[in-house]
């Protein structure tokens, strides 16, 4: 396979491994060249003899051993939906005899990958009976399936309560296993699946609780983060639901009508095994399900090709079934080129703040007062001033990271203790500060985190502080002849401005695999989310917290998900007709890049700054005006094929993905021709001027249609857009026109490395439309 165009150099060396033939089947050394190893293979299925009934007793035979020698294969799974082929555990001498088969495209060798981890609805622009809501009856006729570490059933935000009959078209089912029985399943929840095969396959069979911890080998969560995103995103009216008295009100999912399908595919403290998305993705578009959400992920940087990633490739079969799929965008925030799942098939999400906060204060023995957030809710501090105690003065790093067994209790016994955040859980540093005897803790961010805060749901009375306020905390400590402090908390706080900011923690771009693609596509509300929890562990998620709570609040691009799913949902429900591009689009080109304030969207790791396109893709998401968009860009298989050849991919590898046969044009088009609602223009050396191609299509209540393109470019920035034509008329005959976007450099060269950034809006005037496209230009020198 040839390797697609790296355009970053500090990517090129991984990336030729990565795409090199043999690389398809990676060997590490650390488990020796024969180890057993879990590989995933891709299949031509057309290629199974007629005397086989089906693919799996084909796979297990004879006849598709690798030499007359070998052993039938034992799949762990079998794929037939949105991907041909099986997974196996075999020895790496066998995956490559295997990869010799005639039938075999492809072989990866399988991986874990992490999961990225109320008023949300309505910051989003939601309103009972108005709107979206209200046309899209609350989404109850869509199924949202959800891949994740399962659900439990019991909570009231999976009520099935004056809900309508399941729709008649689901095929899926509801797997029973220990706690779990298949009456589980209700109007709500309509399904409930779970796949470990692949997890089994790579830790051991008896591996399910081997960390010590609570697990169940069926559909329900034991770890918390599945209830979580599901409720989020369609999760049932609950009244009087709060976190121990934070977020108190009535919380309900973005689709709070839709039914939910849960597909257990992470285990508790293990994460998420490729094999097992797969066999996800497969069963979920089987099923019947309208939306896929994914809040899982890689890590940053370098993204795999999309041929090499069952994430995309699963992505993609659900996409070619009209299947919508949102992803998280991942965690590494706020470094540039961190994000991933970047395939443009997919919704790819950023965080946002919402205006709801959780304030905490710290008082110092001068006077100085510090703000912090947090969610403790025990008993508050009866002192009003203890000695305050940092252990990196004196203990080391391990020490000011508050790790365990790094502190000693001599030391912080009944002392409030200052912790650096980093290397290890949040609320695991708080446990660490409990059990040696401290009485609180302080959690300081780094120049990493900058000012982002996160709310906890802590053991002790904690609170996390910003970089700035956290210098100020240390160098009091280290100062003062007799540091003391106290922490007072202030509960739950709405109306908050700036809001939305692009959380600190939310990936960021450019697209490290193809930056013709612009990603994140959107943020959505990511930080301190309220929604259903497990009954299996208390609200820190750690084994010695025994408290159990029937919601929590966290933070992540996991929870961001799972409001464009909802948002997805609804939009499917109100335009059945709408395919997962023309939803994405619709969400896209009616995003805001304003706070509450007026002003731009700013970042939240630092205070001031105002974010970019590489931040939140085309903006934080509205409902209200996704409704009617008035025009959307559209793409479906022959675009993302044409997009695949254009960045260098051969047919074989594409088929990869497609599972058809492809053939490429002679001469194919940029990436930045595919027709994506953003625009993003990538000049390569001395070339100063790049034409890309849109086409539009009019999906508003009026036919005919004329719109106006005004385009809005940095100031100063050497850099000019032309459209042509500016005007674009639409009638009952003519839905679709295309146009043409022009970026041109000035005469004098491209300006300093820092890409550009404006934006490309067409209204309609009195119509009330306004389609509003991000444009970055970015220059690369030649490798």
């Amino acid at each position: 396979m040839a390797a697609p165009r790296c355009p970053f150099p500090s990517l090129l060396l991984l990336a030729l491994l990565a795409l090199s033939a043999p690389a398809l089947l990676r060997v590490r050394a650390d488990g020796g060249e024969d180890a057993r190893k879990t590989y995933i293979f891709r299949v031509d299925h057309r290629a199974k003899p007629s005397v086989f009934p089906t693919h799996e007793r084909w796979y297990a035979s004879a006849a598709f051993a690798s030499s007359p020698d070998a052993a039938p294969l034992e799949p762990l799974h079998v794929y037939g939906t949105v991907f041909h082929g099986f997974s196996a555990s075999v020895p790496a001498s066998r995956a490559a005899e295997l990869r010799r088969h005639p039938a075999v495209l492809a072989a990866f060798e399988d991986r874990a990958r992490p999961l990225h981890t109320t008023r949300s609805p309505q910051f989003m622009g939601l309103r009972a009976r108005l709107g979206l809501w209200s046309l899209a009856d609350y989404g109850s006729d869509v199924i949202v399936g959800v891949l994740d570490t399962g659900v439990w059933p019991e909570r009231r935000s999976l009520s099935d309560r004056n809900l309508p009959p399941v729709p008649a078209r689901w095929r899926g089912g509801c797997d029973a296993g220990p706690g779990f029985p298949a009456s589980s399943c209700n109007k709500k929840l309509v399904g409930a699946r779970f796949f470990s095969q692949g997890h089994a396959a790579h830790y051991g069979a008896s591996a399910v609780a081997s960390n010590g911890s609570v697990e169940f080998m069926s559909p329900r969560d034991a770890d918390g983060h599945g209830t979580h995103t599901a409720t989020t995103a369609a999760g049932s009216v609950a009244y009087e639901a709060s976190m121990e008295g934070y977020a108190s009100g009535v919380a309900k999912g973005v689709a709070p009508k839709a039914r939910v399908a849960a597909y257990k595919v992470c285990w508790k403290g293990a994460g998420c095994m490729d094999s097992d998305i797969l066999a996800g993705f497969d069963r979920a578009v089987a099923d019947g399900v309208d939306v896929i959400s994914v809040s899982i992920g890689g890590g940053s940087g370098v993204t795999a090709p999309f041929y090499l990633d069952p994430i995309a490739i699963g992505a993609y079969g659900a996409v070619s079934r009209g299947v919508f799929v949102a992803t998280s965008a991942g965690n590494e925030g706020p470094t540039s080129m961190s994000v991933t799942n970047v395939a443009p098939w997919l919704a790819t999400v950023g965080a946002g703040t919402i205006d709801r906060n959780f304030p905490a204060e710290i008082v110092l023995g001068d006077g100085r007062r510090l703000s912090g957030v947090s969610l403790y809710s025990g008993k508050p501090l009866t002192n009003s001033s203890l000695p305050l105690y940092y252990p990196g003065r004196t203990g080391g790093l391990s020490a000011s990271l508050c790790m365990e067994n790094s502190i000693d209790p001599s030391l912080v016994k009944g002392k409030i203790v200052v912790c650096d955040r980093g290397s290890s859980p949040r609320v695991a540093k708080g446990m660490v500060v409990k059990e040696a005897g401290g009485a609180a803790m302080v959690l300081t961010n780094g120049e990493a985190n900058g000012e982002g805060l996160v709310g906890d749901a802590h053991v002790l009375p904690a609170c996390a502080v910003g970089e700035k306020e956290g210098d100020a905390l240390k160098a009091y400590a280290a100062n003062a002849s007799n540091p003391t402090a106290t922490i007072s908390f202030g509960g739950t706080v709405v109306g908050v401005k700036p809001a939305p900011v692009v959380a600190s923690f939310s990936a960021r771009g450019p697209n490290g695999l193809v930056p013709e693609i612009l990603k994140p596509d959107f943020i959505a509300p990511g930080v301190n989310i309220l929604a259903a929890w497990t009954g299996a562990t208390g609200p820190t998620g750690l084994e010695a917290d025994t408290r159990r709570t029937e919601f929590n609040i966290l933070s992540g691009t996991s929870m961001a998900c799972p409001h464009a799913s909802g948002a997805a949902a609804l939009l499917r429900s109100a335009h059945p007709g709408w395919s997962p591009a023309a939803i994405r689009s619709a969400l896209m080109t009616t995003a805001v890049v304003t706070d509450n304030r007026g002003g731009p969207v700013g970042e939240e790791a630092e205070p001031g700054r105002a974010a970019t396109p590489f931040d939140y893709g085309a903006g934080h998401i509205t409902l209200g005006k996704a409704l009617d968009p008035g025009l959307v860009y559209d793409a479906g298989e022959e675009d993302y094929v044409a997009f695949m050849c254009s960045i260098g991919y051969e047919p074989n590898a594409i088929e990869v993905v497609t599972h058809k046969p492809v053939s490429c044009a002679a001469a194919a088009a940029s990436g930045s021709d595919l027709n994506y609602p953003s625009i993003s223009v990538v000049l390569r050396g001395g070339n100063q001027s790049r034409t890309v191609t849109r086409t539009a299509t009019n999906v508003g209540a009026q036919a005919s249609a004329t719109y106006t393109a005004r385009v809005q470019m940095a100031a100063g920035s050497g850099v000019s857009v032309s459209v042509k034509p500016e005007r674009l008329v639409f009638s009952p005959g003519a839905r679709k026109q295309s146009f043409a976007v022009t970026v041109a450099a000035a005469p004098s060269g491209p300006p300093a490395a820092a890409p550009v950034h404006g934006y490309l809006a067409w209204s309609d005037g009195g119509g009330g439309h306004e389609v509003r496209s991000p444009v970055v230009v970015t220059w690369l020198q030649p490798m």
